[in-house]
């Protein structure tokens, strides 16, 4: 565990790389000693900075949630970031690549929360019962952390990764579908590269919005009416680069697109 001096040296440097958009060294070099804990503090104290300026928490995101990328982290389960109001994007609006340091793209449902969620004790029912719709979404990705090398505490330190969010036009009520078992494809142009499942999402992507809302409890905090929830990728993550044109087409719930600047 770090010392607070450390915590807030830790988070100085995340939040000087996002700035500048020049990545730093993986914290857990820098800081042989971080946790998870320590992870957690540095990436609020980095989302408080930033509510500061007047951006407001628009929902969050699970990452980590296929049991893959657990594996791969030494991990058992999954991590999770914040949504700002800033980070939200439309599909008519070319992203600007330059505002970001190594940005990739994920494919996922989002759920919309109509009523805000419990915290500690809440189920996957719970979680359909609060949720107004769910949409197709991109998720953009980026890494203030050199090279994409990050390890579990670097990662969560970092806002689990979170750069931003696209949400499609389609609304769909939540039990109008079977969200354990949607189908994903992505295409860049017109060429498919990646195509995937929601059932990668812990077997129910509904499972991981429920325990994000038990998570996120232990630190005082809810997810909200009118917040968006990103339960995780079903496919893998793809890199950005400037001119790319992406859509997203999930069975049953339609498409979602994004253009780089």
């Amino acid at each position: 565990m770090l010392e607070p001096s450390q915590r807030a040296e830790a988070a100085d440097l995340l939040w000087a790389a996002q700035r500048d958009r020049v990545p730093v060294a993986p914290l857990t070099e820098t800081f042989p000693g971080i946790d998870v804990v320590d992870a957690y503090e540095i990436q609020l104290a980095n989302i408080r900075r930033q509510l500061v300026t007047g951006v407001t928490v628009s929902g969050h995101k699970v990452g980590l949630s296929s049991k893959v990328m657990q594996q791969m982290m030494g991990v058992d389960e999954p991590d999770y970031g914040h949504l700002l109001s800033d980070m939200v994007l439309s599909e008519e609006t070319p992203v600007d690549t330059g505002r970001y340091c190594f940005p990739r793209i994920e494919v996922e449902i989002g759920y919309v929360l109509g009523e805000s969620l419990p915290g500690e004790g809440c189920t996957g029912e719970d979680v359909l019962a609060a949720t107004e719709y769910v949409v197709a979404s991109i998720e953009l990705i980026d890494s203030r952390i050199q090279d994409w090398k990050i390890g579990l505490a670097d990662t969560i330190a970092d806002n689990a990764s979170s750069a931003g969010v696209i949400l499609g036009a389609a609304r769909v009520a939540p039990r109008d579908l079977d969200l354990t078992d949607i189908g994903a494809v992505l295409y860049r142009g017109g060429e498919e590269i990646a195509r995937g499942n929601t059932s990668a999402v812990l077997g129910d992507p509904t499972e991981a919005v429920a325990w994000l809302a038990r998570k996120v409890a232990s630190f005082g905090v809810r997810l909200e009416a009118g917040h968006i929830v990103l339960p995780g990728s079903c496919t893998r993550a793809v890199d950005v680069r400037p001119g790319d044109d992406f859509r997203a087409e999930f069975a049953g719930l339609d498409s979602v697109s994004v253009r780089f600047a």
